[in-house]
């Protein structure tokens, strides 16, 4: 069995019992093939909700701060966060962006689900902010489908996006693969990539049911 499979057979069953995801469309998810999942990003608690309504493993990116940590509880937390799927990234230096979408483009050009939160961020306020064109990008370079998803619920049980999460139900909701093959060639197009990633995101607020901002979250925060 491997580290992924371990996990998920082992923390599947205790975050079904706490959180008891109502999963609906997971149907739509192909059951091989490169796919991108692209939803939205209320709370910590969504990356590891998400992954185990899947039947196959995802993988996305995470804070190299995670697998960064020293002595006996640094090393489990790596081994714990990359054989959930997370693959660390730093962010924060000046190419952080251009080292996520290129590690995004390996992990599709290998065959795998890749989920990524177009928002760049988790949502301040529980509303829906305008997406960044990573996820444009992503699906015009490799050919990939997007499957969009919401998470509902999870910022009810874990507020702000910090401490241990309560028990409670969330929903997770898949909608159906939406692809871009008419844009090939056009990566490098702003007007395009707006217009895809638009489109994903008219998507996402379908099935989130929530309110959408015209404005990029990491900037409604520094508000």
């Amino acid at each position: 069995m491997s580290r992924h499979a371990l996990i998920k057979a082992v923390l599947g069953p205790i975050l079904r019992l706490m959180f008891r995801p109502q999963v609906e469309g997971v149907e739509n998810i192909p059951g091989d093939g490169p796919v991108i999942l692209a939803g939205n990003h209320l709370t910590f608690i969504d990356s590891m909700i998400m992954p185990i309504c899947c039947d196959r493993p995802v993988y996305y990116i995470g804070k190299d701060e995670y697998v960064t940590g020293k002595g006996i509880k640094g090393r489990a937390m790596a081994w714990f966060f990359t054989g959930c799927g997370m693959i660390p990234v730093d962010r924060d230096g000046g190419r952080g962006g251009v080292a996520a979408l290129m590690t995004g483009r390996r992990v599709l050009e290998e065959g795998k689900a890749f989920a990524i939160y177009p928002e760049g961020t988790r949502s301040p306020d529980g509303r829906l902010y305008r997406g960044r064109t990573g996820i444009a990008r992503l699906t015009l370079m490799t050919g990939a489908p997007v499957v969009p998803f919401a998470m509902i619920g999870t910022d009810k049980l874990q507020p702000g996006g910090s401490g241990l999460p309560r028990p409670g139900k969330v929903t997770v909701r898949f909608g159906e693969p939406m692809e871009f093959s008419r844009y090939e060639g056009m990566d490098r197009d702003r007007y395009v990539l707006r217009a895809v990633t638009d489109s994903v995101m008219a998507e996402v607020m379908r099935l989130s049911g929530q309110e959408y901002v015209d404005m990029y979250a990491t900037k409604a925060k520094a508000a």
